[in-house]
């Protein structure tokens, strides 16, 4: 699963994306120091992970993964293919949620590309160039499916009444995912691809004073996308970058608890990404290896058991259950048995969070 870092020119995506990934992408003060867009791929946080590796002891541990891109700054006029932005667009297309940088700092030395610093109008530029090339994307679409609906396709139909509906709404200035629809009307609209269909967390890039509690600009941000369901995370970004650089464990702790905060911002993005991108974690616990497995919230255990493997899914027989609170209460997998707390699951069992799973299949 992707999710698309993007924002103005000069934001500090390129700093934060090094932050999230160690992947060191080239970060200056100039626009447009992005071209390609960087990919990487970022461990998620998870302190079970830890607790089970203390009582499991295994050989290795995987934690669940996130892909981050870090993508070309986006300027005024790029749905129309200003600066780089049909390839920029395209870029995002691919990502299946948006992480929204947005300047909320005062720095002279630091160029804003429109000349002064505000984010809601920064918000506001990024959402119309979006909503401007989902708009071009469902006339296009609309103009095939009229024809059949005439014709008295019933699909077609269907498909026309929700694109008209999502034309009004973009053409309003509102973005696609702020529209009302069922669940057959949902899995329409997410084969549209649209760009402002995409669920989206803003990051508030502060200076190092404002990284606890926030600042003006953050609160004009929370109240600007209060009705739009998406998060807001507040980040000193050069400050993180300056934690990362720190060789130890102990002297990051040490920088963080200096200016008030209880772990990396950069840790809560993450985790924020994740459930964005609806998802959530199963674990195997051996003797070989602990390891976190990503699946959707709502999946089934043949679902889950086809990320190892797609012979696990085709060939389900069962899966033995065991919450992770009663493997860390009882300390083994043994003891757990004994207590008679593993559960022997179907092939319609919704996996919970943190569930520990064991597949039994045949092929």
């Amino acid at each position: 699963m992707k999710a698309g870092i993007v924002g103005l020119p000069n934001v500090g995506k390129s700093t934060l994306f090094n932050c999230l990934s160690n992947a060191k992408a080239q970060s200056a003060n100039f626009p447009f120091c992005t071209i390609e867009p960087n990919l990487g791929v970022v461990n998620v946080p998870d302190p079970r992970l830890e607790k089970l590796e203390a009582l499991v002891k295994p050989e290795r541990v995987l934690p669940a993964t996130v892909e981050i891109v870090d993508i070309a700054g986006l300027v005024r006029g790029a749905s129309e293919g200003e600066g780089l932005g049909n390839q920029f667009l395209g870029n995002i297309r691919e990502c299946h949620a948006i992480i929204h940088v947005l300047r909320c700092f005062d720095n002279d030395n630091i160029v804003h590309v429109d000349g002064s610093v505000d984010p809601i109008r920064d918000k506001e530029t990024i959402d119309i160039e979006l909503q401007l090339k989902d708009l071009e994307t469902v006339e296009k679409r609309l103009e095939k499916v009229t024809r059949a609906a005439k014709a008295g396709d019933k699909k077609a139909a269907k498909e026309m009444e929700l694109l008209n509906r999502i034309k009004e709404t973009l053409q309003t200035g509102l973005s696609a995912r702020s529209l009302q629809v069922n669940e057959e009307e949902k899995e329409l609209l997410d084969s549209f691809q649209l760009l402002t269909a995409k669920p989206v967390l803003y990051v508030c890039n502060v200076d190092e004073k404002s990284a606890k509690n926030g600042n003006a600009y953050v609160e004009k941000v929370k109240e600007v996308v209060k009705n739009e369901d998406a998060e807001v995370i507040v980040l000193a970004v050069a400050t993180e970058a300056d934690i990362t650089e720190l060789e130890s464990y102990e002297e990051r702790q040490m920088f963080l608890e200096d200016i008030g905060l209880e772990e990396p911002g950069a840790s809560k993005l993450i985790r924020a990404a994740y459930h964005l991108l609806n998802l959530q974690t199963y674990f195997t616990a051996g003797v070989k290896e602990v390891r976190a497995w990503t699946i959707h919230k709502g999946d089934t255990a043949p679902q889950a058991a086809g990320v190892i493997h797609t012979d696990f899914e085709k060939g389900f027989i069962r899966a033995e259950v065991i919450a992770y609170d009663d493997f860390i209460t009882y300390g083994s997998e043994a003891k757990v048995k004994e207590a008679g707390k593993m559960r022997v699951e179907g092939k319609e069992y919704i996996v919970k969070d943190g569930d520990i799973m064991h597949f039994r299949f045949n092929v």
